[in-house]
C-alpha cells in the first residue's frame, strides 16, 4: 500500500510539475527573442508560379507579399554560393553533371518548362530569366525580407561561405538556415550560434517525443523555428488511389 501511494504521488507531482512549466516555460528558460513572425512562406520562391529558385520567382513572391522566401543552396567549382534545389542539373537543365564540378560561368540555365516536384502533374514555364542566381543576388535584391536557406549539402566550406555571406550583408536577424540532417544542422550552429537553425528531422521526432512524455521543458532548444512537411503531401505526389491503406493511415496519424 506503502508503494502505491508512493508511486502514484511521484507520478502525480511529475504530471503536475510538468504541466505547469509547459504552461509557464520562463520558469526554466529565457524567452527567446523572435526576429520576425512568418506565415507566409514561398517554397523555392513559389516554385508553383515561376521557374523554382531563380530571381524572377523571388520578385513575384515579394510583390505578393510573401513573409519569407525559402531558398536551397550549393557550392560550384569556384566556390560559389549559388540558388539551386538539386545538385544535379539533370532535372533543371538537362544536363547529366553536378554543379560542384562547374563554375558559375559554365552553369546552363533552368529549361523553359519544369515539374513542380511537390504536385502530381503539375508543370511551370518560365519567361525570360532562366538563370541559376548567387545567394549574393537575392540578398542584395531583397535586404529586407526573411531567408530561409536550406543546407542541401553536408559541405563545411558552403557553411563557412553562407555564414561569411549573411554577415557581410548584415542579415543574421532575417535569416534561418539549416537541413533536415541533423549533422548539418549541428554544423550551422557550430559555426554560427547567432544565425537561428532549424530542427532537424531527428530534432522533430526528439521533441515530440519529449512534448508527450512530459519531458520537454526541462531540456534546453538551440532551435528556433520548425518547419514540418506535412505527411499527406505524399497524396498530392502520388495521389490518393496509388496509395494502400495502411499508407493513407499512416499519413493521417503522422498530420495528427
Amino acid at each position: 500500500m506503502c508503494a502505491a501511494v508512493y508511486v502514484l504521488s511521484t507520478v502525480t507531482g511529475y504530471v503536475l510539475t510538468s504541466a505547469l512549466l509547459m504552461k509557464c516555460p520562463n520558469l526554466l528558460h529565457r524567452r527567446k527573442r523572435e526576429p520576425f513572425l512568418s506565415k507566409h512562406i514561398s517554397h523555392r520562391g513559389g516554385a508553383g508560379e515561376n521557374l523554382e529558385n531563380t530571381m524572377a520567382a523571388f520578385k513575384h513572391a515579394v510583390d505578393l507579399g510573401t513573409d519569407m522566401l525559402e531558398l536551397d543552396c550549393h557550392l560550384t567549382k569556384d566556390e560559389q554560393v549559388v540558388v539551386s534545389h538539386d545538385a544535379s542539373l539533370l532535372r533543371a537543365s538537362g544536363i547529366n553533371a553536378h554543379i560542384s564540378d562547374m563554375t558559375y560561368a559554365e552553369l546552363p540555365p533552368y529549361l523553359c518548362k519544369l515539374g513542380v516536384t511537390f504536385q502530381r502533374e503539375c508543370f511551370c514555364e518560365g519567361g525570360e530569366d532562366k538563370r541559376i542566381p548567387l545567394l549574393k543576388d537575392v540578398f542584395e535584391a531583397f535586404p529586407h525580407t526573411p531567408v530561409n536557406i536550406d543546407i542541401k549539402v553536408n559541405d563545411d566550406r558552403l557553411i563557412k561561405k553562407v555564414s561569411e555571406m549573411v554577415v557581410n550583408y548584415d542579415r543574421e536577424n532575417l535569416t534561418v538556415w539549416g537541413n533536415v540532417s541533423n549533422k548539418i544542422v549541428n554544423k550551422c550552429y557550430t559555426e554560427n550560434p547567432r544565425i537561428p537553425v532549424l530542427f532537424s528531422l531527428f530534432r522533430v521526432l526528439q521533441l515530440l517525443g519529449l512534448f508527450y512524455t512530459g519531458l520537454l521543458p526541462f531540456v534546453p532548444l538551440k532551435e528556433q523555428f520548425l518547419e514540418i512537411p506535412m505527411p499527406s503531401i505524399i497524396t498530392k505526389i502520388k495521389g490518393p488511389d496509388r496509395l494502400t491503406r495502411s499508407q493513407r493511415l499512416i499519413a493521417w496519424l503522422a498530420d495528427t
